[in-house]
């Protein structure tokens, strides 16, 4: 009889990890398929905006397009047509897209 307690005491302490042991398995799941990509594209999108050089094409967060002519350290004066520019905080710009880079039809 005390066999039987001793193997359903030992059964007991294992029995706490085996039941957390999905938990950490699904936020490591998480982790590498929704955190990691995400903080990886958003170091990229950073690098590109603080990268902005003039005479590239920007598209700001509310969708306008234009070229870059002028560039502070917190603000990019856009060129959206001759002679109409606005300025535009850095870190609302949604795409950068460099002279230097290749179109994909070329």
């Amino acid at each position: 009889m005390s066999l039987l307690i001793m193997a359903q005491a030992s059964t007991g302490a294992g029995g706490g990890i085996i039941s957390i042991l999905p938990l950490v398995l699904i936020f490591v799941i998480f982790y590498f398929l929704l955190i990691r990509p995400q903080q990886k594209r958003a170091k990229e999108h950073d690098a590109k905006v603080q990268g902005v050089q003039k005479n590239d094409q920007v598209v700001t967060g509310g969708g306008l397009m234009g070229k870059a002519v002028k560039i502070a350290d917190d603000y990019v004066e856009v060129e959206i047509a001759t002679g109409v520019r606005v300025k535009a905080v850095k870190s609302t710009l949604a795409d950068v897209v460099s002279k230097k880079a290749k179109a994909a039809n070329d």
